[in-house]
């Protein structure tokens, strides 16, 4: 299975609609069809030395493969995420684990 999870710092001073734009944007991501499953959210504030709670938004999407990542990467509802949110964001943190 290839996890991908995606951290979002968002820009300072978006207004309600500029979130909402973005929350749904994350909704009609887990709509693609290579999604195995997904979820996304905002920091628990887990108030630990080893938690990092300064990003905006975070989302992990689960895989059957690499290669339907890939695909996902390519899709049209992806770009289009990227195209409409991108100028919301100041700095986007990737991980991605293949599992074993």
């Amino acid at each position: 299975m290839h996890i991908h999870t995606v951290y979002f710092w968002l820009q300072e001073g978006l207004d309600r609609a500029q979130l909402e734009e973005f929350e749904e944007g994350l909704k009609r991501l887990l709509t693609i069809s290579h999604v195995r499953e997904a979820y996304w959210g905002k920091p628990a504030g887990t108030p630990r030395d080893v938690v990092d709670n300064s990003y905006s938004y975070s989302l992990t999407m689960f895989f059957k493969s690499t290669a339907e990542h890939d695909k996902y990467q390519v899709d049209d509802v992806h770009n289009e995420f990227i195209a409409k949110n991108k100028d919301k964001w100041k700095r986007v943190q990737v991980y991605d684990v293949l599992t074993g």
